[in-house]
């Protein structure tokens, strides 16, 4: 049984946009799949749709965290499962909408269930890994975790302190987990569409972007956040944007270095997803050319849904 619909791919690569049409045709309302824009007070730079311009539909997933607190793709499909069932029962159709491939993948491949580890040990050893430096982090993990290494240095401190975290309080590596861990619930179902955009367009699209965030005010949020005590040690914190921002408020960057240097990491992210998406997706993704025009867009996501469901749209735009 098909049980939600999913817009993903590259950052700017106008997932935004089109969920908005597609949510309308199909009176759908929508889940955020982005582990960025689960944080309070982060909006500028993780490019969060104003309150005003969702057009009245519903939005989950959103301002759900501190800059201070973690949240896993575990906890994201836990909540996910929750709001798509919701949705489903008042007769709506979910969607998902995002670029974080993982918090796709724990709904349609869970992960392992988390064995149980006593809270006081757990949050003994994460205060001593918060003290650690980024470098001592990667060396640790990737000790306890060669097979995992890399990926945990692309995720930051948070996934870093996690692969480490596993393998030190449960004797198992977190790659282990994966591969035999019991899954923490039945997968779901759903209609996966990935829109592909040319990499010269999505370099043309992270540079306007960037010029368009600091015009919007991302060194006064990012100035904000630091007044507030959040730091470079905050999950919330090592996203894209933020962490050079913080590094010119603090004097070890110019302005001009720490913008362009947010464009280079912004196209490393991007193609770093286009990887993924291309390898990772389930069977049967619809793959969207991101040149075409919207309408042509949201007929084929459309099209995708209803063939899929066996659902029918009335002349209003809504499922008969």
């Amino acid at each position: 049984m098909i049980e939600f619909l999913a817009i993903t791919g590259p950052t700017t690569s106008g997932k935004t946009a089109l969920s908005l049409e597609v949510a309308r045709a199909l009176v759908g309302e929508i889940i955020s799949m982005d582990s960025r824009q689960i944080y309070r007070g982060m909006d500028i730079g993780t490019d969060k749709l104003p309150e005003g311009e969702r057009g009245g539909i519903p939005h989950y997933g959103l301002d759900l965290r501190d800059p201070h607190e973690g949240y896993s793709a575990v906890e994201f499909a836990r909540n996910a499962r929750g709001w798509i069932n919701d949705i489903r029962n008042r007769g709506k159709v979910p969607i998902l909408v995002g670029g974080t491939g993982f918090f796709l993948r724990a709904l349609t491949d869970p992960l392992f269930d988390q064995p149980v580890v006593e809270p006081e040990r757990r949050d003994r050893l994460r205060a001593h890994l918060s003290g650690l430096d980024r470098r001592k982090l990667e060396r640790w993990a990737r000790v306890l975790d060669p097979d995992r290494g890399d990926l945990a240095a692309e995720g930051g401190p948070q996934r870093l302190g996690r692969t480490v975290e596993v393998a030190l309080l449960t004797g198992r590596p977190l790659t282990w987990w994966y591969e035999r861990g019991t899954a923490e619930a039945v997968p779901m179902a759903g209609v996966v569409a990935v829109l592909d955009v040319p990499r010269e367009e999505l370099d043309v699209r992270i540079d306007a972007r960037v010029e368009r965030m600091v015009e919007e005010g991302l060194v006064d949020e990012v100035r904000t956040l630091l007044a507030g005590g959040f730091g470079s040690g905050d999950p919330g914190m090592t996203g894209t944007g933020y962490q050079e921002i913080r590094e010119f408020l603090e004097g070890e960057r110019t302005l001009d270095d720490a913008l362009d240097e947010m464009r280079r990491a912004t196209k490393r992210y991007a193609r770093r997803q286009m990887t993924w998406f291309r390898n990772q997706l389930p069977e049967g993704t619809v793959r969207l050319d991101g040149a075409l025009g919207m309408e042509e867009q949201i007929e084929a996501v459309v099209a995708a849904w209803l063939a899929a469901t066996g659902a029918a749209v009335t002349t209003t735009g809504g499922e008969a």
